[in-house]
């Protein structure tokens, strides 16, 4: 984490610095609605729940298409280090931001901006707990409409970290002991059942299950304790070796990845395109059951 900004973010302690100058409130909500014809998940940017309430200074994060690369082979491909420097300055993200990331559903979509500004080199981001569920539940001001536009910034154009693995890197990891590839969907989709969008069901073969579903209270939509976690974390293997986290398209592993950070645990690679690209190619092991 930052010298002043938690990695996991209070809503009282937001709420106490709202207003401040150098602080940028990004709301990255998103959904994935089935497709009737049984293609592809749509993936839809919540802008028109955004501008109906938000937190007050608030301003949208497109995670579709706009802190990913549009032109990418699959959804939620990071984006160019040209195009996301562009993408954070319009939002009003300089160097010195302060950042707090939240989202009305899922955590992930805010520890996946979390991860892409991580993976261009800019760590002073933390993430709401509970998200926009939280700070409501707590009575917590909201606004409605259009933000105000953001101050001029800049924000340089930089290669990406090494954060992100290919299936190359994935294929290694399973065919040795060298590595721990973690699958973070729900356990039932890990098994292979249940209806997909994808081209086959189940998992990487070789893989572990931690559900990041499971690392989360369902009535408040906080994270649980921490100690908690970091004791599934460790009997699962993680502490020990390379860490790869995937999911369908490369988002929900990012809770993966933002819970170690928390920890101060090793760094994982995220295995970017996921699923959406292993369930395509049928040399690439799968496993059910």
């Amino acid at each position: 984490m930052s010298d002043d900004i938690p990695l996991l973010v209070d809503p009282e302690w937001l709420a106490a610095r709202l207003g401040e100058p150098d602080l940028v409130i990004l709301d990255c909500s998103t959904r994935l609605e089935p497709d009737p014809a049984g293609g592809p998940d749509r993936n839809i940017a919540e802008r028109a729940e955004f501008l109906a309430a938000h937190i007050p200074g608030a301003r949208f994060a497109d995670m579709v298409s706009e802190l990913s690369d549009p032109a990418g082979a699959y959804p939620f491909t990071a984006p160019q280090p040209e195009a996301f420097a562009a993408a954070v300055e319009r939002l009003g993200v300089g160097p010195d931001s302060r950042v707090v990331l939240y989202a009305s559903g899922n955590p992930w979509w805010a520890t996946r901006a979390w991860w892409v500004l991580r993976l261009y080199g800019f760590d002073r981001a933390g993430v709401l707990d509970g998200g926009f569920k939280a700070w409501r539940a707590a009575g917590l001001p909201v606004e409605a409409g259009e933000p105000a536009p953001s101050q001029p910034v800049r924000f340089p154009a930089r290669p990406p970290r090494p954060l992100i693995a290919t299936a190359s890197d994935v294929l290694a990891a399973i065919g040795s002991d060298a590595g721990c590839v973690v699958n973070a969907l729900p356990a039932a989709r890990f098994r292979g059942e249940g209806a997909t969008s994808l081209p086959r069901a189940g998992r990487i073969a070789g893989s572990i299950s931690l559900p990041g579903a499971e690392t989360i209270d369902p009535a408040t939509g906080k994270s649980l304790p921490l100690d908690v976690i970091e004791a599934r974390f460790r009997a699962a293997g993680l502490f020990d070796k390379p860490v790869i986290a995937y999911c369908g398209g490369g988002v929900t592993a990012t809770w993966i990845a933002f819970l170690l950070a928390r920890m101060g645990g090793p760094e994982p690679l995220i295995y970017d395109h996921s699923l959406q690209e292993w369930t395509v190619d049928p040399s690439l092991p799968m496993a059910t059951g």
